[in-house]
Formats: structure tokens, sequence, C-alpha cells
């Protein structure tokens, strides 16, 4: 981060500087005491669970150069370590991410969506990285404190900064996109998820569509082209010119003769191959998403293609681990039903022309509101169709899961059980695993099935 004293914090985040030295400089942003650095600043971050107030002491034994609170604390005699008074430390840190974000010549590309968009964050990052000095969001930074870290990380001589876009309630995205003020925005694909704080899929729509409204006049707007609902609404409720990337004709950007097989897959953009080392072919669509930001950064579709050959999967999103005898697609990171029937797709597909059962362990999407059960029930029936083998699901929608699958079940071999949570599975992994078995790994984070495939280590590896 750029250095800016304490006083002009004070100024720019409308707080008041109530005691220490307004001369000090900071250099950077945290919100862990545990963490921080010399020369950062601390906002004492209020939150269900924690309160960062009872930490400011630590924080100034910590280094820090400078405190943002929104109550009284205590803080060590005599200390110089400027204490800024706000009335609320997370808008206060937004504020200062919005007003950082104004003094930075990095074009800043912002993503969301339902499904793809961290993927698609990080394909950017590994291409454009090769052509710029680019910066993106760490982990899963895409909240409303999150983003405003991330945009604060940034240093001066960055050129790209990718920005990560989440939302489970109405209105998040128009208040986060506000912030980012972004020269570039992307809408990966739109599908059932969070249903539980949006109700619908019609307005989950809308609330993705409202990335535009923090768009930067004359900005780039990359809008997946299949989802004529998606294009529908933009076009009726904005003004704003859409470059569209799918695979129908009358898209800007098309994509042509997607073929996946085995960890990779291919598809033809202007008549040039683009290979992808990446599972699955939704991977194949964040391939094009990211083609469509890239041609607009002027990076030549062969470059673009030769970078892609190198890509490399998040971790826990459809990354294919050999253990032992075992090949499993590991993508335990999250679940919704569309990401779930992308990953089945995969798992079909890498199967297919083996004599490798096909294994799905499922834990239970969530956040689906009223929609929970018969989802669950759906999932079911699509590993069925799927060709799915053994089905091992785990966590409160468990029987729902294979109460579809036993609607599609038409003949044996077919196995299947349901447990309560992850550790009961885990502990009966051994019944039901057998070598060379290729294994899908799913399901939401709260699911922790990163157990699972610990256990699947202490049982196969070597």
């Amino acid at each position: 981060m750029k250095p800016i004293d304490a006083t002009q914090l004070a100024e720019i985040i409308g707080g008041e500087l109530i005691a220490g030295d307004g001369a000090l400089f900071l250099n950077g942003v945290s919100i862990d005491s545990r963490t921080i650095q010399s020369g950062q600043v601390f906002f004492a971050i209020t939150g269900e669970n924690f309160d960062g107030h009872q930490y400011a002491a630590s924080a100034i034994e910590e280094g820090t150069a400078c405190i943002v609170v929104q109550q009284d604390v205590d803080t060590p005699p005599q200390t110089k370590t400027p204490l800024i008074q706000v009335d609320n430390c997370i808008a206060a840190l937004a504020q200062f991410a919005a007003w950082y974000r104004q003094q930075l010549s990095a074009k800043i590309i912002a993503i969301t969506g339902s499904v793809g968009k961290t993927t698609t964050r990080q394909i950017l990052h590994q291409i454009l990285s090769r052509f710029f000095k680019c910066r993106q969001a760490r982990g899963s930074f895409n909240n409303h404190i999150g983003l405003p870290l991330t945009i604060l990380s940034a240093e001066p001589d960055d050129e790209i900064l990718l920005l990560e876009l989440g939302s489970n309630h109405p209105g998040e995205i128009e208040s986060l996109t506000r912030i980012a003020n972004p020269d570039i925005a992307l809408i990966t694909l739109v599908a059932p998820s969070h249903l539980e704080g949006f109700g619908t899929l019609e307005n989950i729509v809308k609330e993705k569509a409202s990335i535009v409204q923090g768009l930067r006049t004359g900005g780039a707007f990359h809008v997946n082209g299949d989802q004529h609902d998606l294009l529908s609404h933009i076009r009726t409720h904005y003004d704003v010119p859409i470059t569209s990337f799918g695979l129908a004709q009358e898209c800007d950007v098309v994509g042509t003769n997607l073929q996946t097989e085995g960890d990779g897959g291919s598809l033809v953009i202007d008549g040039q191959i683009v290979r992808v080392p990446l599972a699955g072919r939704a991977n194949l669509m964040n391939v094009l998403a990211a083609w469509a930001v890239c041609r607009g950064l002027n990076i030549s579709l062969p470059d673009f293609a030769k970078a892609a050959e190198w890509l490399k999967p998040p971790d826990l999103r459809l990354q294919i681990e050999t253990i032992g005898p075992l090949t499993i697609l590991n993508d335990c990171y999250n679940a919704n039903p569309a990401s779930m029937a992308n990953a089945l797709f995969c798992l079909f597909s890498m199967a297919a022309d083996t004599e490798k059962r096909k294994v799905f362990i499922a834990g239970s999407m969530a956040e689906l509101g009223l929609q929970s059960e018969s989802l669950h029930t759906q999932l079911g029936k699509q590993a069925v169709s799927e060709g799915v083998q053994v089905l091992l699901a785990a966590g409160p929608f468990a029987e729902q899961i294979l109460q579809g699958a036993a609607e599609l079940k038409v003949s044996d071999p077919f196995k299947f059980c349901a447990f309560k949570n992850t550790e009961q599975l885990c502990d009966n992994l051994h019944k039901w695993i057998k070598p060379d078995d290729i294994i899908l790994v799913k399901g939401s984070r709260s699911a922790n099935l990163e157990k699972a495939i610990q256990r699947l280590r202490e049982l196969f590896e070597p």
C-alpha cells in the first residue's frame, strides 16, 4: 500500500484522531493482531464470534502503526500509537478501500457469478501475470471485508488487480462493485446458489447483474451469452455495452468443438485450438471467459493459447490426485447444483473406457433454503444418470440424495449409503472403497470433506 500518515487516514474515513502521533506513517492494513506487521494499521473489526477491540493492546505490542476503533479500548500507558475513532470499523475499512482504489493506476477486473468465479480469477491471474504486474485476491476474499483488504494490498506499480465479488444476500454485489469501481466486469455463470438468502434464481440474476452499478464509464462488461435470462435482464435494466461469450454463434466471443479427456481438454476460438490442462467442460468455459477479458487487454490469441497450456487448477477445485491405486477428483471447496452437475460429468468422462468404478462421495450443498430437499434429491438422480456405481452421502441431506438415486436405480451393481456426518463417513470408508476406484469428493465448505481425502491417504498411500 502507498504510505499515508494517520492524520490523513482519519480524514479519509471520517474519523477522529483521539490519541497518538498523527504524523506516523502507515504502509498496510490488518484485521488480525496475530499476523500484524510493523507499519500496518489495525482495524478493530467486530464480528459475530470475535471483537478486534479486545486485541488492541496486542496489536500495539506487535508493532501496529495505528488503530481504528469504534469503542473505547485499553492501550499501554504513554503509547504514541495513533488511535482513530469511527462510527463503524467495517464501514471505515470500505471507505478507505474506495478512496485508495481511486489512487491506483492499475486496471481493476471484478468477477462475479454463481459458478466459476474463483477458478476464472485464478486462470486470469496465471495468464495475465505473463504480460503484466498482476495481483489477485487472496483465497476467496470476496466479501465486505475481504474485498477492501485486497484493494488495500495493491502496490502503486501494480498494473492489474483481480477482484472477486461474492454474495449470499441481495444488495451485496452493488455495495462491493461501488467500492471496486472496476474498469472491467465479468459475470461467469448464474445458477441456483445461496437460495436461502435469495429465494429464486431470478433474484440471483438481479444480484449478479448489479455488478454493472460500479463499472467505470466506458468500462468493459463481459457476460455469459448462453444465459439468455441474464442478458435480457441486463439489456432491459442497464444502458451499457456488453461483450458476450459462450457457445452460441450470436455471442461476440464464441467457443466451439469443446473436447474433454481425462485431466484436460480443448476448445477452438476463432480457428485457434486452445489446449487446457484442467479437468471438466466447465473449465473450458472458464478459459473462454478469460479470453473475453484478455482480448480487450491486447493479448494475442496465440499468446493466450500458449499461456493456457501451463494452467494449474486452484486448490480443492477439481484437482486430480493419485492416492496409491486411487484416482481422486478433489472438489471439496464448495458446491451448488450447477457445480455438482459439472463435477459428475467430469467423473463420467474420466472413467470412460476404463474398468474403474465410479465413486461419488457427496457432501450436502449449503444455503439452498426451501429447495434444499428437492435439489439434493435431484443430485442423487444425476449421480445415477452419470453412471455412479458407489454413492456415499454425508450430512443433513444425505437421505434425500439417496432417495433420488433410488428412484433412478435400474440395475446392480449399485451401492449406496448415507452417513450422519463426515466423521461417520470417514470411519466407514475402508468398507466401501477398493483399489483402482476413481472417486469424486465434493460438497460445500461446511461438509469438511478434506477429512475424507485425508482418510483415503491414510488407507491407500504406501
